[in-house]
């Protein structure tokens, strides 16, 4: 096992204690990082809180194919970077709760893996997780990349006729509204974006979507007009969270997938995929700073070395752009150590799966 530790600067800190527990809040954010939480999977069924009647709630799962900007939309929409986001597929691997509350009305977005055609039990794992969220949540945004489905001849696929398939079979169980965003319609012509758009709703006009909007979620284009939308069409009912909380995510595991981000960005090919990260232990000190200790698993002794690089210069460079971004997370100043561990069978092990809330036998 190799170590790399690094050491940042003070910040404001963001970070306090309520009712026992150590709590992040930041931005109006209040996340509790206790042990109880950590383990705990993402709620779908939370305390009601005590706000009066005359309020709305619910669930919006955002789901679609790998990479149409599901993570960038969810971040846009709640206001704050609560999900990681890289130009690479897959890069969500878990659902991601995020909270918007706006005024009598309270949005809990479930943003999840992109769905495509799994092989392995740990790919399989993360397509299940999506149908999940699908089928516990209020609504369903269903999101496509308009130029990708241009470039490919406007073709309905295979994986298209799935996910329209396995959305009906989700309203026959119970009646759920559907809302169908294009996105990425910044980079396209008005005609060319009038065209995809047309294809797409003819072709799911059977899972009777309440309405539909062209967006570009990078630059913010009519995503306020869609959360709009959601927020009039989601049932009334008490919020479920404080107006404060933005993200039921504990801290330890939005740190670890802070450095999981900054891998994706940093390593070429494949490799990433072949990479976990898991926080293993998180230390408070008196001086308001904290020490935070991660493994980085690979599968073969060969990627460890890339991920090390010469002279550990790769794992040095990941280190401190992680603990930048962590530093921000948290207000304060953060000692990070990693640690670089070959575990060949890390994607079959029951463990790995609990802290994501993944289903292991999905």
């Amino acid at each position: 096992m190799e170590c790399f530790g690094l050491d940042g600067g003070f910040s404001a800190s963001k970070f306090t204690c309520r009712n026992g527990q150590y709590c992040f809040v930041g931005l109006q954010n209040l996340l509790c990082i206790s042990e109880q939480a950590f383990r705990k999977k993402p709620r779908l069924c939370a305390q009601e809180t005590d706000k009066e009647s005359g309020t709305r709630c619910g669930h919006v799962a955002i789901i679609g194919k790998s990479n149409v900007g599901k993570s960038t939309l969810m971040n846009h929409l709640v206001g704050e970077k609560i999900a990681i986001v890289t130009p690479k597929v897959q890069t969500t691997r878990n659902r991601i709760v995020g909270i918007a509350t706006e005024k009598e009305t309270q949005i809990i977005f479930l943003d999840t893996p992109g769905i495509f055609n799994p092989k392995l039990r740990f790919d399989r794992a993360m397509v299940d997780s999506a149908w999940t969220s699908a089928a516990e949540a209020d609504m369903i945004a269903l999101m496509f990349d308009l130029p990708q489905f241009k470039a490919r001849k406007m073709e309905i696929d295979k994986l298209h006729e799935e996910i329209k398939s396995r959305i009906t079979a989700i309203q026959k169980k119970r009646s759920r509204d559907v809302i169908l965003i294009m996105n990425k319609v910044d980079l396209m012509t008005k005609k060319d974006a009038a065209s995809a758009s047309d294809v797409l709703s003819e072709f799911f006009s059977d899972v009777r979507p309440v309405d539909q909007f062209a967006i570009s979620a990078t630059r913010g284009d009519s995503v306020q007009d869609l959360k709009n939308c959601l927020a009039d069409t989601l049932p009334e009912g008490p919020w479920l969270y404080p107006d404060d909380e933005m993200t039921t995510l504990p801290a330890r595991l939005m740190a670890a997938e802070v450095t999981r981000e900054k891998v994706f960005l940093q390593l070429k090919q494949e490799l990433p995929y072949s990479v976990a990260v898991d926080t293993i232990a998180w230390e408070e000190y008196r001086n308001g700073s904290v020490r935070i200790d991660q493994e980085i698993f690979v599968q073969r002794q060969s990627q460890k070395g890339i991920v090390m690089g010469k002279n550990g210069t790769r794992i040095k460079a990941l280190g401190v752009a992680s603990r930048e971004d962590i530093e921000e997370l948290l207000g304060r100043k953060v000692h990070l150590f990693l640690h670089v561990k070959v575990r060949s069978d890390w994607q079959d092990r029951r463990d790995m799966y609990l802290p994501w809330g993944l289903n292991y036998n999905a």
